[in-house]
């Protein structure tokens, strides 16, 4: 239903309070833009949440999950305020499975 080129992981937490608006603005304030068929990430502090931003062409799609148990995979804050995400990274993130031991072509490497 929604297409998704391209995914991007903000590592700064975002409030889960944060509408789309808000959302959106997050987005617009790491990224420099929100573009056509790409998803944004954010995680709570506690990165057991987590808020997806997808502009569909048309409008804006803003999803949630939360984890029962455990934690999603979330890389500390530092130099770097932004990933992109392979397909299999995503899926990998979304189970809160380690995403970053995934390289190319599914090929599982020590970070």
């Amino acid at each position: 239903m929604i297409r998704i080129d391209c995914a991007w992981l903000a590592v700064q937490p975002l409030d889960m309070r944060a509408g789309t608006d808000t959302a959106l603005g997050r987005v617009v304030q790491v990224f420099g833009a929100a573009h056509p068929h790409h998803a944004y990430l954010f995680a709570n502090r506690r990165a057991n949440r987590m808020k997806v931003l997808v502009h569909d062409g048309i409008g804006i799609w803003l999803a949630a999950r939360r984890l029962n148990e455990g934690k999603f995979v979330w890389p500390a804050p530092g130099i770097n305020r932004q990933h992109q995400l392979s397909t299999e990274q995503l899926h990998a993130l979304v189970l809160g499975l380690p995403w970053q031991r995934l390289g190319v072509e599914g090929i599982i490497t020590v970070v």
